[in-house]
């Protein structure tokens, strides 16, 4: 009997040794998905960095710029569709502060506004593309514009589709909360990203 007594005692004593040593675990190995994130958007700024560096290469060498013949861009629908996604930033960001204070409904609400905004926005875009008077083909101008507002366009398509997914999950319960809502943070931090690539865009292609 004594002997079952020891037993289940050490039983006791070795559980709690069990969790303070996982508990130790994980504070020395916190979470590192936002700097993995960070340092994926580092990369592809990178890439847009060079994509960057290329235009103004070419700009700088170009005798004119647009090349003589090609049709000036227009300004009223690039600017708006840029307040538009400079609003959805702040959209967004009302969407991490009600996760934050356990508003799931707040949570959709926010996200699926800055969706919409967001496609929007591409749909601008491709109105754009179908009414300009030049093509990929047409001069250097022409080829950097396309490259450089697709690329874009592209991560755009993406951060859609991952606030959809974002969205896809709220629809479970207690799968955002407070405390765990890495899915709202990333999809925030990637939209930003987005936007800050796209007003330096606008200022090289429209107003420079």
């Amino acid at each position: 009997m004594q002997g079952s007594t020891i037993d289940s005692a050490k039983t006791v004593l070795n559980y709690h040794h069990t969790a303070e040593a996982t508990a130790a675990h994980h504070e020395e190995h916190p979470d590192l998905r936002i700097f993995g994130l960070i340092v994926f958007l580092f990369a592809e700024g990178m890439i847009f960095m060079g994509l960057f560096i290329a235009y103004l290469t070419f700009r700088l060498m170009a005798p004119s710029w647009p090349p003589e013949g090609t049709e000036r861009l227009e300004l009223l629908l690039p600017g708006i569709n840029t307040a538009i996604l400079i609003s959805s930033s702040f959209v967004i960001h009302q969407a991490d502060s009600a996760i934050k204070k356990n508003n799931v409904s707040g949570l959709r609400l926010w996200f699926a506004a800055t969706t919409v905004m967001g496609a929007i926005f591409l749909a601008g875009q491709l109105y754009e593309y179908f009414h300009l008077g030049f093509g990929l083909k047409t001069n250097i101008f022409a080829s950097t514009f396309f490259v450089l507002t697709g690329f874009h366009g592209l991560h755009v398509t993406f951060g859609l589709l991952l606030m959809m997914a974002v969205l896809w999950r709220s629809l479970k319960k207690d799968h955002y909360n407070s405390e765990h809502h890495f899915g709202v943070e990333a999809a925030e931090i990637y939209w930003h990203f987005v936007d800050v690539v796209w007003i330096v865009l606008f200022l090289l292609l429209y107003i420079l």
